[in-house]
């Protein structure tokens, strides 16, 4: 046939290599017919679930826009014009916290009503406008989630809670949650909801009618102050030195009984955070018994008592209060002063410095 075999070779490995490009091009055309057959199957409904803020979701019943959609128009500030926040900023009501709050009403799982909170609750904290809209009915609904089964619920409701605690025209609404606040803080022993409850109460201006379940509560904040969660310990002592300012709570406070290593509150080891606070609660319940109304009346107080542990005859604070002035911390020191110079000089008397005397149970000898 006038062709050499190593030229037949040649041109049988040509159509091999010919056949396999062919075969690998088809391929890749099916894998590319198969992807954008994918692409432009309808995405699903969109239902009540949790939504993010960040882009606009359509109304119940309508179909989200396919992802080959084109992109949200830009506007002069840089954004997507779909952006809740960017709506919110251009002073448009995006709609979205609205969503959130009907689809709260609906009957939902736990872990759906656990999400919806945690989104309102970012709501409320970006969407100033919408979420100052807002209504005491939809305080009242965040509200009820507090006695869903689940803690999770609860500690979100809580968050969402301390959230529009932010907003002035709303204090008043959540401030009649708080005895029920107070009953899951000193009935659950869960440090997440502790802290979340914590937080709330310390947001408020607790008024007069809640003080009778404080003294009751009294007792088991004292038992979270002394746990080992620094931040429950935080809050819960945060919340104890705004109590120890009111004068008819301040005795209840004084009598509540201690563990015996109580004072291992004030060891320098602790965090500084939470030596501050204890350093700031020791302050403030020196300063209320000195007052002359305190002291008008002789008290009496139970051995294991927190009176007896902090300013007894056998209490070591003085020495762990000489121990924080040189604390690596700028801040502890000068609150320990503070601690030391009010066991001194009690308020009522400041004014004369020649009436200050030491005080027989910390500073022998003039220390």
């Amino acid at each position: 046939m006038g062709v050499s075999i190593p030229q037949c070779v040649k041109k049988l490995d040509f159509r091999k290599t010919i056949v396999g490009l062919a075969t690998g091009a088809g391929a890749i055309y099916l894998l590319y017919k198969a992807i954008r057959a994918g692409i432009r199957c309808h995405p699903p409904l969109c239902s009540n679930s949790p939504v993010c803020i960040a882009r606009e979701c359509p109304d119940p019943g309508e179909r989200a826009l396919p992802q080959e959609a084109p992109a949200p128009e830009v506007s002069s500030v840089g954004g997507p014009k779909g952006l809740a926040i960017e709506r919110e900023r251009h002073g448009r009501d995006s709609g979205e916290l609205r969503r959130l709050l009907n689809s709260l009403e609906c009957k939902q799982d736990q872990f759906t009503k656990g999400m919806i909170l945690h989104s309102i609750t970012r709501c409320v904290y970006l969407l100033e406008n919408e979420a100052s809209a807002c209504t005491a009915e939809d305080i009242d609904l965040v509200g009820s989630m507090l006695d869903d089964m689940d803690n999770s619920v609860k500690i979100q409701a809580l968050n969402t809670l301390k959230a529009f605690s932010g907003i002035r025209k709303f204090r008043l609404k959540i401030q009649e949650h708080s005895i029920k606040v107070l009953e899951l803080v000193s009935t659950i022993w869960d440090s997440e909801l502790h802290i979340a409850g914590l937080r709330l109460l310390n947001n408020l201006p607790l008024p007069d009618f809640v003080h009778p379940q404080l003294r009751r509560v009294m007792p088991a904040l004292m038992e979270i102050l002394q746990s080992d969660y620094i931040l429950a310990q935080v809050q819960a002592i945060r919340l104890l030195s705004t109590l120890a300012q009111k004068q008819d709570l301040l005795y209840d406070i004084l009598n509540c009984q201690v563990h015996p290593n109580f004072l291992h509150l004030f060891q320098s080891s602790q965090p500084g955070s939470l030596l501050v606070e204890a350093l700031v609660f020791a302050e403030r319940l020196s300063e209320g018994r000195n007052t002359p109304h305190y002291r008008a009346v002789k008290w009496h107080y139970n051995e294991q008592s927190l009176h007896e542990a902090l300013f007894g005859d056998e209490s070591r604070l003085a020495d762990r209060l000489l121990a924080l002035v040189i604390h690596p911390e700028e801040e502890v020191q000068i609150q320990a002063c503070k601690v030391i110079v009010s066991l001194q000089c009690p308020p009522d008397v400041s004014v004369r410095p020649s009436s200050c005397q030491p005080s027989h149970s910390y500073f022998h000898n003039g220390e």
